[in-house]
This record gives structure tokens, C-alpha cells and sequence, in this order.
């Protein structure tokens, strides 16, 4: 059944707030002299759940340190470029539950790179007060240069202003968007993602906590198809 977006909830509202938090945003880097955990944060859903996934990687070798699971109830559908009130709730609550606490997080999603200003990343980093990095599968808003075929990375533009970069994390294969959250400068982001991608298009940190999200997943899928049996 397709859940219903709350009445009592201004999409007008919504975006104008949006624009406020974004004016907040720092995008100076506030990250420790030497970065020692770095984590992933995605969203799976399941049945009107939702589930919460953080993987804290250790920096220099990105091996796995913690991760975490939260399920929580779906608290609205999605709806465009308002991701962030679909995603905070179930992903605020399985930050907390960490012990390991890491120095800066990438998330599945936009930051800066967003038509209000305030993606999923964004909004995330001002409610933790941390330094986050936003990456997309996708643009959402503005446009690449495309000066040339060979650049690993090229910068995203919303009419003359940059809000983030197209970057190739692999040879051959779809790149990712990557945008300020909070507390970083685009340039330090755009390093940390190349430093953390390895075999796959994704950075480490996000690519294991897809994983975990979307075992949880097909565990409670597998659990209701035999309860149901």
C-alpha cells in the first residue's frame, strides 16, 4: 500500500526551511589534523520500516571497526528533493547507538548539490554537528562542464555557482556526485571519497553500510514470508 504524505505537512514550508538551515552550513574543513574513523550512513525500507545503517571504518586501512542497526517506522513516502525528512529519523538513532565515534561520515545522498541547499547530507551534518560529505548516484540540480572526456573530476554548477562534482571513481563505469554536507570544503570531500573507493563504484564506508541495511532487509523479508507460511 502506498503511504500517504501527512496532510498536516507543507511541502512550501518544508523547502523554505530548507533554505534557512542551508544558510547555515560551513564549508570550511573541521576535520582533526589526522582523520582516524570514517563512516558510511544509508536507509533500507521494508514493510513501512525503516532500517538505519551506519559501518565505521578504521581510516588508513578501511577495514570494518563497528556498525549499527536501527529499524524505525516510516515516517513519510518520498518525495522529491525532501529525502532528509524521510532519512533523518532512522538514521539519527543508529548514529547514537555507536561507541566508536567517527571524525567524519559519508552519506548515501546529496548535500550542498540540491535545489534548497539542503540535502540529505547537509541536514544531517547540522543535526550532528559533524563534519558529512554527500554521494549521489545522480545529479539532482545544476549541470557538468564538459570541457573534457578525460577529467576524473568535474565540477557541478547551478548557473556560475559550484555546489559539488561529478567524480569517476572508476574507469569505465558511472560516476558518483559528490557535494559539501557540512563542515568540510568540496575538495577535501572529493579526496576523502577517491581516497575510500577501491574495487567498486561507491566509497568503502557507504558500499558496506548498503550492505548491511539491505541484509537486514531481506532478513525481515525472509522472516514475514515464513511467518506468513
Amino acid at each position: 500500500m502506498k503511504q500517504e504524505l501527512n496532510p498536516n505537512f507543507s511541502v512550501e514550508k518544508a523547502h523554505k526551511m530548507q533554505q534557512r538551515l542551508s544558510e547555515k552550513l560551513s564549508f570550511e574543513d573541521e576535520l582533526p589534523g589526522v582523520v582516524k574513523y570514517i563512516a558510511g550512513v544509508d536507509v533500507a525500507y521494508f514493510n513501512g520500516v525503516s532500517i538505519g545503517a551506519v559501518a565505521v571504518l578504521d581510516f588508513s586501512t578501511l577495514s570494518m571497526v563497528e556498525f549499527q542497526i536501527s529499524y524505525v517506522e516510516t515516517c513519510c513516502p518520498y518525495v522529491p528533493t525532501l529525502l532528509s525528512f524521510r532519512e533523518i529519523p532512522p538514521a539519527v538513532p543508529v548514529i547514537k547507538k555507536l561507541h566508536v565515534i567517527p571524525d567524519v561520515f559519508l552519506v548515501d545522498g546529496q548535500g550542498f548539490a540540491h535545489p534548497y541547499g539542503l540535502g540529505f547530507a547537509s541536514h544531517l551534518g547540522l543535526i550532528l554537528e559533524k563534519p558529512t560529505v554527500g554521494v549521489a548516484k545522480s545529479i539532482l540540480c545544476g549541470k557538468t562542464e564538459k570541457d573534457s572526456l578525460e577529467q576524473q573530476v568535474r565540477f557541478l554548477k547551478m548557473g556560475k555557482k559550484i555546489v559539488g562534482a561529478e567524480v569517476i571513481t572508476r574507469s569505465g563505469i558511472k560516476p558518483v556526485y559528490v557535494s559539501v554536507g557540512h563542515k568540510i570544503s568540496l575538495d577535501r570531500a572529493i579526496k576523502l571519497v577517491l581516497f575510500c573507493t577501491r574495487n567498486y563504484r561507491l566509497p568503502e564506508p557507504i558500499r558496506r553500510a548498503h550492505i548491511i541495511a539491505n541484509m537486514e532487509k531481506k532478513e525481515s523479508e525472509n522472516f514475514s514470508l515464513n511467518t506468513y507460511r
